[in-house]
């Protein structure tokens, strides 16, 4: 999506695994697409591989995240670059793109960004202790019974191999819906996703169209990067991903860009995966330009698609991405 406007500057919009483009432009809210757009700045959407949106996030040939790293996010950057020539380009990075983000930048694939947002988490991973527990054997136990969590009860009905995860995640949940209550509940993975009372009903009732399955697949190298708090290369033996750091968070000096950390208060997805970074950055890697916003009140997801993210959470994205306009 962009804008014939060469002054604009131009801001790459990266979501989360099992989400899309589409939780940037969510109707009904006043969304990130409408402020950034509205503030002067030209929105670009990427809908990498693990997009809802696309087969790979559940038909599709597996992947690990080095392969966004690697391809996805790389190729976006240099499309635009081509597209809008000296003009400044900044990224906001929601969840796993900001992830995958981090390993692109350590990995100097990315080099002169303007400027980057990483919302949830960036290169320390970290989830509480009973979603840690989850990950290394729950999720383990599950995937050799199925290879995906579905989101939408309306597609897997009442009859399904599904139907006791839905019910089980419908336990304690805050909602009656089931789709609700396993989007709520993190797939299973624990923790809350967001803040039920921060959505608006109508985002609510979109749940299904916003966010698909989630792979059991993947869960490995999440395994590997929570265990590690840092976010881990997966393939060791293959020559085509050498280029990436093994270890990116050893590899943080690497990053020539200001970065705004950002997390909700109540993040149960990656608990306070962005505080720990700010820490660990300002003290092992000083010379790096790094800010840390916690915005009172949010989650995960709402911070992006809530009812009043507009002001409470996009405005110290725009404060920083002012600061250097």
């Amino acid at each position: 999506m962009t804008i014939d406007n060469d002054a604009r500057p131009a801001v790459l919009l990266l979501h989360g695994h099992g989400a899309s483009s589409e939780m940037f432009t969510v109707p009904g809210i006043r969304n990130l697409v409408d402020v950034l757009l509205d503030a002067g700045y030209e929105p670009w959407l990427l809908d990498w591989r693990g997009s809802s949106r696309l087969p790979y996030n559940e038909n599709g040939p597996q992947f690990s995240y080095d392969d966004v790293a690697l391809y996805d996010i790389p190729a976006a950057v240099d499309t635009i670059r081509a597209r809008i020539g000296g003009q400044k380009l900044f990224v906001v990075a929601h969840c796993i793109g900001a992830l995958t983000l981090s390993l692109s930048m350590t990995a100097g694939l990315v080099p002169g960004l303007s400027g980057v947002v990483a919302h949830g988490v960036f290169l320390t991973p970290k989830l509480s202790g009973s979603a840690r527990l989850r990950a290394t054997f729950g999720t383990e136990l599950l995937r050799t019974r199925i290879d995906k969590v579905p989101s939408d009860f309306r597609k897997v009905g009442l009859w399904s191999k599904y139907t006791p995860v839905f019910a089980w995640m419908s336990r304690r949940s805050p909602c009656s819906d089931p789709t609700c209550a396993m989007l709520h509940g993190n797939w299973g993975l624990g923790g809350s996703l967001f803040v039920h009372d921060n959505l608006d009903p109508r985002t609510h009732d979109r749940l299904a169209d916003l966010l698909g399955p989630a792979p059991t697949w993947i869960t490995p190298h999440l395994r590997r990067v929570e265990l590690a708090h840092a976010v881990m290369r997966w393939n060791d033996y293959d020559d085509r991903y050498r280029v990436l750091p093994e270890n990116a968070l050893e590899q943080a000096h690497r990053i020539d860009t200001p970065l705004l950390l950002l997390a909700g208060s109540r993040n149960e997805a990656w608990f306070d995966s962005n505080k720990l970074c700010y820490d660990v950055l300002t003290t092992r890697n000083p010379e790096l330009d790094v800010k840390y916003v916690e915005v009172p009140g949010y989650g995960h997801l709402d911070a992006i698609i809530g009812r009043g993210a507009a002001l409470d959470v996009f405005s110290p994205i725009l404060t920083f991405l002012d600061e250097r306009t």
